[in-house]
């Protein structure tokens, strides 16, 4: 169609309250708003309707404007039917949908690493899961990436969901241990009225409980503890790191006495079923430590890592029975000064498959073993399947595993068996030569085995000779000026004259030698009772 006419746009401009019926494409300019309209022309002119039309601008309020929101789902290809039919779609206001998830800047936390974010965290946690009982105002308070300075704990109520953008993005960081009514942590589980300690369910209060924390650090430039789980239950850690402020050379002790999470309960509230799954613990005096009676606790897949001591169950005075029920499974322990798990006078936890590198060796390497890598001092308590890289001859300085003659059950990297006093190695072999004169086989150390036996049995695969007993060995006590060395070879074989075993005794090695005619393999295993 041919250009007939070019009509010439008009304008207008003045405040609000004084925009008239525009004429049709006519501008106005509402100068108080900064907004810019139309005007629609007449019915007549085909206009669906007579009025102004706002043009969006960087001024206009577009949440306003676009009121409701509908899923589609178009990148699956297709719109999904979100109501009955198809034509019935599922509507709800966009206001609604973005409520649908909090994120804490909405509450004034900033995460800028110098602003004070406590009293917005807190506000945040209790507008959304402790103000109203109705569930359908709860919602997951997203953290997303930043440093959110705190100076006082967080307090975490029941039904609370945090999550980060990962632990190596949103961090929470105390930097000021000011004295607060909830205590000197950078978190803490409290009650349903944001109630901390010993004020945890009175005002007829929800105790904490069903607590997920997943994406995020705790960290700390101050020396205090960094999360305490205080009388709840059904909380987990999933990707946390828990990170202090201590470096490897301020880690020779225990003074500093930071632990990355402890626990507390009572027997009206018993802290239980608490999970910590791929977390971190890193530059604390302990990545856990407890004497509370705590129940159902699994540490998985995580890392414990330049710490002074890893885990440390009930080593103090346990209080109503101490921890019981804890599971430590398929983590990881590398750079631990002392032990990697001590378990105290308490019962019924557990120890498995877990990963011990540089542990117990004060951050020295091979050589220099200083301390048990899991010590045990209760009954009924199991180490099933954990490996160590200590070598043998560290396992006679400090042993891997420290039952303390209690009645409990390890298994050690898969060659050695400890059943309370009842110690086993699994069967090794040494090959032997033709010796005129007494050769060694392998020692003890009286350390680890002032008595022993050694099951054998020499076979020389080619004159088929076959030597099978027990060497019975009792060791001379330092402390008895008149004891010696004693013992007994007990066996059979088919040629007595082939092989002959003896034992002798420097200090505190035990040497077993042996003469022969023949070369063989000789396999052995040993056994003893604790010391």
């Amino acid at each position: 169609m041919a250009i007939v006419q070019v009509s010439r746009i008009t304008n207008r401009k003045g405040l609000s309250e004084n925009l008239p019926q525009l004429a049709g494409a006519e501008f106005g300019w509402v100068i108080d708003q900064r907004k810019l309209y139309i005007g629609n022309g007449t019915l007549a002119e085909g206009a669906p309707a007579v009025g102004n039309t706002e043009i969006l601008t960087q001024y206009s309020d577009i949440l306003n404007l676009a009121t409701s929101y509908t899923y589609k789902g178009e990148h699956a290809g297709y719109t999904a039917q979100t109501g009955p039919t198809s034509g019935d779609p599922v509507v709800q206001s966009l206001q609604a949908k973005l409520d649908n998830f909090a994120s804490v800047l909405d509450f004034g936390a900033t995460g800028d690493g110098v602003t004070d974010d406590t009293d917005a965290i807190n506000r945040a946690l209790y507008q959304l899961f402790c103000r109203e009982t109705n569930t359908t105002v709860r919602r997951s308070l997203y953290f997303p990436a930043g440093t959110y300075r705190v100076t006082q704990s967080i307090a975490v109520p029941p039904f609370a969901q945090l999550w980060g953008d990962g632990p190596d993005s949103a961090i929470i960081e105390m930097d000021v241990a000011s004295d607060s009514s909830f205590g000197p942590y950078v978190m803490r589980t409290a009650d349903s009225l944001q109630q901390t300690g010993v004020n945890i369910g009175n005002n007829s209060a929800t105790p904490p409980k069903q607590i997920v924390i997943s994406g995020m650090t705790f960290t700390s430039v101050e020396d205090i503890d960094l999360v305490l789980v205080d009388r709840a239950e059904q909380v987990s850690f999933n990707n946390v790191n828990f990170e202090g402020p201590l470096l490897q050379s301020s880690l020779t002790s225990a003074a500093d006495d930071l632990a990355g999470v402890r626990f507390d309960s009572t027997v009206a509230y018993t802290t239980k079923q608490i999970e910590f799954n791929n977390c971190k613990f890193s530059q604390l005096t302990y990545g856990i430590n407890t004497d509370e009676n705590i129940q159902g606790v699994t540490v998985q897949n995580s890392q414990f890592k330049t710490l002074y001591q890893a885990v440390v169950l009930g080593d103090g005075t346990p209080v109503n029975g101490g921890p019981e029920g804890v599971r430590i499974v398929q983590n990881l322990f590398d750079a631990v000064a002392k032990q990697g798990i001590i378990i105290g006078a308490i019962a019924y936890n557990v120890s498995a498959y877990n990963i011990f590198l540089g542990v117990g060796n004060d951050f020295l390497g091979a050589g220099n073993a200083s301390a048990a890598i899991i010590d045990i001092s209760g009954d009924n308590n199991v180490s099933i399947g954990d490996m160590f890289e200590r070598s043998d001859a560290d396992n006679l300085v400090q042993p891997r595993i420290d039952l303390n003659n209690k009645a409990c059950y390890a298994l050690i990297n898969g060659e050695e068996i400890e059943f309370g006093t009842y110690h086993r190695l699994a069967g090794v072999s040494a090959s032997l030569t033709i010796q005129a004169s007494p050769t060694t086989i392998f020692t003890v150390n009286t350390a680890s085995a002032t008595a022993f036996n050694c099951i054998y049995q020499f076979k020389d695969p080619l004159t088929n000779i076959i030597r099978f007993g027990t060497l019975r060995v009792v060791a001379q006590d330092s402390d008895d000026s008149a004891g010696t060395l004693a013992y007994v070879d007990d066996y059979s074989e088919d040629n007595p004259s082939a092989i002959v075993l003896d034992v002798v005794q420097s200090g505190s090695t035990i040497s077993v030698r042996y003469t022969s005619t023949a070369a063989g393999t000789f396999k052995y295993s040993l056994e003893h009772l604790g010391i």
